[in-house]
């Protein structure tokens, strides 16, 4: 039952590591929580965990299942089919996740773990955004924690890539932290996942972190470093990758900057130095072919630049002129519906069907408020509809279909 896997989860004493001992002894939590004081003499546990193992109230587990009810939050125990094998074989994997979102397929994913200081300079403040957005349009999935530095600016470049993303927090998944980041708590819980081994309510604690860390490197395959010092929390992350056989992936930086002493050290022992998201995804393109690169979309500015080059070869007096005639829209390409779902994606058809009802030109700002599509993806779906000749830019910014929708 569940709430015999929350009742050995939250016994004081254990940790992730203790919990698995009393499985390994008992089988199934529900033996283990009808044990006696002489069946929980385990080799390596501590008298307070042994102690804690005599305490059979549920009250703290109902008190917990209905937080997670109010909140919408999925647990996840360790025998369910959907748990991860990835994370099952780590030396300690949390015996229970609770989880806001939508849970991906990780053992599916090209699942990439960004980590990196708290305090990083303004050559970290750039890249760590940069790759975010470049993996998930590469079709990577980003996994990363959510502190202040790297983590967060990882996660906000992969949520303007059009995501999606997964945090892995130190704390209940009620208590963002910092405070400040509750805003993109919501974010990521909306396009994806936030995962923690601690039930809602719980406080972030220096000690978590580190235990937080096995985590996301446990889900990735491979796990790279922005910027950090020799000896600092994601250094103990980078460690747990290593022991865990994932791949390591460092940026390098300058030789006399503190936060690229870590990241430069891990490049001398063997990790793969990287400038882009393309040295990282390149190592799974084999593993993943329809979700990565050559199959993967281009980005919008990568997009951009073609239609610019295509714009190039195109002589002057066949391009098309800002303003066609009303005799040349009405005789607009008719796109059938199977058509449509293989030309387009879904925010392309919406954005089509609504300049094609409305029969005018369009601001990106206009088409936010019309299909409630946020601006980045506006922009990107935009971008690419006129790589296809499915929309063109007029005078003002605006935007009309030269196709119609069947």
């Amino acid at each position: 039952m569940l709430e015999h896997w929350l009742w050995l989860t939250t016994r004081t004493g254990l940790g992730a590591r203790g919990v698995l001992k009393v499985l390994e002894q008992f089988e199934t939590p529900e033996r283990a929580f009808y044990g006696r004081e002489a069946d929980y003499i385990i080799e390596g546990l501590t008298p307070q965990g042994r102690e804690s193992l005599l305490d059979k109230s549920l009250d703290g587990v109902n008190r917990i299942l209905g937080d997670c009810d109010r909140l919408g939050i999925q647990l996840v125990t360790i025998q369910d089919a959907i748990y991860p094998e990835r994370l099952r074989q780590i030396a300690d994997p949390p015996v229970v996740l609770y989880v806001r979102g939508k849970m991906p397929n990780f053992d599916q994913e090209a699942a990439i773990g960004v980590v990196g200081t708290r305090q990083p300079s303004s050559y970290g403040q750039k890249i760590a955004p940069q790759l975010g957005m470049e993996l998930a349009r590469g079709g990577a999935l980003l996994i990363s924690g959510m502190a202040q530095g790297i983590d967060c600016l990882a996660l906000q470049g992969a949520l303007q890539g059009g995501g999606p993303v997964v945090s892995v927090v130190a704390g209940g998944i009620d208590v963002p932290y910092p405070a400040q980041h509750r805003f993109l708590y919501e974010d990521v819980a909306t396009v994806g996942a936030i995962l923690s081994e601690y039930p809602p309510g719980t406080r972030h604690k220096g000690s978590h972190f580190p235990l937080r860390n096995r985590i996301i490197s446990g889900l990735s395959l491979g796990v790279v470093a922005v910027e950090c010092r020799r000896f600092s929390g994601t250094m103990l992350t980078m460690e747990h990758a290593m022991e865990q056989n994932r791949d390591i992936f460092a940026v390098p930086g300058a030789i006399d900057a503190p936060n690229s002493e870590g990241t430069n050290w891990l490049i001398q022992q063997g990790a793969k130095l990287i400038t882009g998201a393309k040295d990282i995804l390149e190592e799974y393109w084999a593993w993943f072919p329809q979700k990565l690169a050559p199959s993967a979309p281009l980005t919008p500015e990568a997009a951009k630049a073609r239609l610019e080059s295509v714009k190039e070869l195109v002589p002057a007096s066949k391009e098309k002129s800002k303003e066609p005639d009303p005799e040349q829209k009405s005789k607009a390409d008719v796109i059938s519906h199977t058509e449509q779902k293989r030309r387009f994606t879904d925010d392309q058809i919406l954005i089509l069907r609504e300049l094609g009802e409305k029969k005018r030109p369009y601001t990106a700002d206009e088409l936010v408020e019309a299909t409630q599509i946020p601006a980045r993806r506006i922009l990107s779906a935009l971008t690419m509809l006129q790589v296809d000749g499915a929309v063109a830019e007029r005078a003002g910014r605006r935007f009309e279909a030269l196709v119609q929708l069947e």
